[in-house]
């Protein structure tokens, strides 16, 4: 995956991460890109993977080019989506671990602790992420071992 261009952007949360997708399907939208929002639209407490799978679906089957996935920790996100072939979701909580991901890892989804980072550092890891081409190279080595399949 080069990088991400303005296409269509997966976002999926839980009642932990709803105020921050919120934040950042606006500013997706701002941006240019078309967004399917896998919810959910409430804080009213709901499981995470019921939000997150229809993410990792779209990513996976080329639906969408990237994905946005937010829960309280952001472990139980990535985790769910990381059960699906062909995704690499990448837990970041700082701008440096969004920018490796891409770069490093060609990592296709960005999972978010909503709890341990704040809104704007979030808005700042999506764009980074989004914007930040995979190195290739010495990486793609290592990134085409990665699947099980």
């Amino acid at each position: 995956m080069e990088e991400i261009q303005k296409e269509k952007i997966a976002v999926g949360a839980d009642h932990a991460g709803v105020s921050y997708k919120t934040a950042i399907v606006n500013w997706l939208n701002q941006n240019g890109y078309t967004v399917f929002d896998a919810g959910t639209a409430s804080e009213e407490s709901t499981d995470y993977p019921d939000h997150i799978h229809p993410v990792a679906d779209m990513v996976e089957n080329g639906e969408a080019k990237a994905g946005i996935i937010l829960c309280g920790s952001g472990n139980g996100a990535a985790m769910t989506a990381n059960k699906h072939q062909g995704i690499r979701a990448a837990l970041c909580w700082n701008t440096e671990l969004a920018s490796l991901a891409r770069q490093h890892n060609d990592a296709n989804i960005l999972a978010l602790p909503a709890r341990f980072v704040d809104e704007s550092l979030a808005l700042s890891m999506v764009e980074i992420f989004l914007n930040t081409p995979f190195e290739g190279g010495r990486h793609k080595r290592r990134v085409d071992k990665i699947s099980c399949a």
